[in-house]
Formats: C-alpha cells, sequence, structure tokens
C-alpha cells in the first residue's frame, strides 16, 4: 500500500516541529506551517506538480515566516528583568540560615523568600543572618555564603 503524498508532506512538518523544539529558534515552526499548506493543497488537489508543490512550500514558508516572526517572538519570548535572571543577582544580598551550615558541607538559607542549599567556609548557626558571595563553583543552585557582620551587607 503506498503512502499518500499529502502525509509524506505532512510527516515532513512533523520533522520540522521536532527540530523546532530542539533548536529553538522560531524558525522552523514557519517551514512546518508551509508543509502543512501544501499537504492540504495535495489533499485537494492530487494532480499537483511536485515543482508546484515545492514553489508552494517555499512561497508559504517564507511568507509566513516574514510575516509572522516577529509578532510571534513578540509574543512568545516574553521580557526577563535586568538582575533578576542572571546567576550573580543574589551576590552581596542578605539571607537567613534556615538549617545550620557545617564548616565546608551544605545547609539552607532563605534569600527573597525562596529556600537554597548554602554552603560557607565556617560553621553558621541556624537563623544567623549571612550574605551571599555568589554561586559555588560546582553548582550554580548551591550559594556560597559569609556571617553577616554588625548588620552589614545590602538588602534588595
Amino acid at each position: 500500500m503506498p503512502i499518500s503524498l499529502y502525509l509524506v508532506w505532512f510527516l515532513i512538518g512533523v520533522g520540522f516541529l521536532i527540530g523546532e523544539m530542539m533548536v529553538p529558534g522560531f524558525i522552523l515552526i514557519f517551514f512546518m506551517a508551509g508543509s502543512w499548506v501544501v499537504a492540504i493543497s495535495v489533499f485537494f488537489f492530487e494532480e499537483l506538480a511536485l515543482t508546484t508543490q515545492l514553489i508552494i512550500f517555499i512561497v508559504s514558508s517564507l511568507a509566513l515566516l516574514f510575516s509572522l516572526r516577529r509578532y510571534g517572538l513578540n509574543t512568545f519570548k516574553g521580557e526577563s528583568k535586568a538582575g533578576v535572571d542572571d546567576e550573580f543577582s543574589q551576590v552581596g544580598q542578605k539571607a537567613v540560615v534556615t538549617k545550620a551550615i557545617p564548616q565546608n558541607d551544605y545547609g539552607e538559607i532563605q534569600l527573597n523568600g525562596t529556600f537554597w542549599r548554602a554552603t560557607a567556609e565556617v560553621s553558621i548557626a541556624k537563623n544567623q543572618s549571612v550574605i551571599v558571595e555568589g554561586p559555588e563553583a560546582t553548582s550554580v543552585l548551591v550559594l556560597k555564603v559569609k556571617p553577616c557582620v554588625n548588620g552589614t551587607g545590602s538588602q534588595s
């Protein structure tokens, strides 16, 4: 049983969709749409020549790409605030130890309402204030802290 030509174009579109998920540049999605336009065209007009199918694919893909990409990027990309999304935004902030931090081992701190694993070069007791020095060298999810001396340190 031969496979339908419109099904081939549909599966090519699925391939572009999978590619878009793997390499998110918001470009391959328009080639997926173009191949699905050809699949619909071939479904209704089975006698379309291959060159006509390729022309429909190229024209529809590029037309969709140039007309909708900017709108799609604005809709799906979102915005990030400076200092919130970068990995060093916690540096210098004051936090509270929620689970004691043994010397060169892991404990837990609360920073801006979020709990973080933390490590320190000295032992720090529970409920003590600390200053975040930055992410630990081996993991961005673990913060390196130091004891807060006489309430110094910045609070953001």
